[in-house]
């Protein structure tokens, strides 16, 4: 494993899906900085932030020499009646043209935004963990690894979903540090129980104080990212370096892609998100 292995994503320069999320930078800065940082890849980041063609998208990542990982896909799988298939199929494509390897799911609830997600009931369980591997085998069949993104706000969030997820079903996991932190969860024990369900990585740190008032419903996710929940590796509480020790130990090859959850008011001024990143591809390339 070397620091070749190490991604961007756009949310780490405060691009987001989300509506009203904050101030968006164009991509040209976006992609600019990550090539400056030398950063080997980048995940997609939101519908509308880079090219929808596949084509067209590999050239902009060319252009600043970057190449795609895949990107965060949130689509709605415990509800038979919503049509997952057409939406990743449309995904699978795109990345697949661009020459990305991955596809992040979300098990979403079909609400904009995280701050509020339903609880579901067994029958919605059951479709959810059925229609996971059906999406591994329609990513697999297209030379895509699919994997499945713990994320607050979504309905696969504590670590009880977590587990429920591990044992239903055979879909390998996104280990987002930060997210299982904010949602309850000890992401190195994640990391350190079942490293061989870890198929991807998104590398934050955060404020346990906050994620903790995340994990207990006292703060909304949403506010706790405008608050600074998320920090760069090694400036937060989350024992980043034992996560790095777990997976590389069980032999994970695979992306670390920094992601830290950022909103921005206004047009930065100076480096902006650009020094947060700068300090956390330091700090994992010291542990790689």
């Amino acid at each position: 494993m070397t620091g070749s292995r190490i991604a961007a994503a756009p949310i780490s320069w405060g691009v987001s899906e989300v509506p009203g999320w904050g101030y968006q930078l164009p991509p040209r800065r976006v992609l600019a900085e990550m090539r400056e940082l030398g950063l080997a890849a980048t995940e997609a980041g939101p519908d509308g932030f880079l090219p929808a063609a596949g084509p067209a998208l590999r050239e902009a990542l060319e252009a600043e020499s970057l190449t795609l990982v895949g990107g965060f896909t949130p689509l709605v799988l415990h509800d038979a009646s919503r049509d997952w298939r057409t939406p990743l199929a449309e995904c699978i494509e795109r990345f697949k043209s661009a020459g990305g390897d991955s596809v992040v799911l979300a098990a979403a609830t079909g609400l904009d935004g995280y701050d509020v997600r339903p609880e579901l009931t067994t029958a919605e369980w059951d479709q959810l963990l059925a229609t996971a591997d059906a999406a591994v085998a329609v990513c697999a069949e297209a030379g895509l690894a699919a994997v499945l993104h713990p994320h607050v706000g979504t309905v696969v969030e504590q670590p009880a979903e977590i587990q429920r997820v591990l044992d239903g079903c055979g879909i390998p996991l996104c280990l987002d540090t930060g997210h299982v932190a904010c949602g309850g969860g000890d992401p190195v024990a994640l990391a350190t129980r079942h490293p061989e369900r870890v198929g991807h990585v998104h590398m934050k740190d955060v404020d346990e104080e906050k994620a903790a008032l995340v994990a207990g419903g006292k703060l909304a996710f949403s506010d706790a990212v405008t608050d600074g929940v998320f920090r760069p590796l090694g400036a937060g509480d989350i024992d980043i370096a034992a996560v790095v020790r777990a997976l590389s130990g069980a032999g994970y090859q695979g992306w670390y892609v920094l992601e830290q959850d950022i909103k921005l008011a206004g047009a930065p001024t100076g480096d902006g998100p650009k020094a947060d990143v700068a300090a956390s591809a330091a700090y994992l390339r010291s542990l790689l």
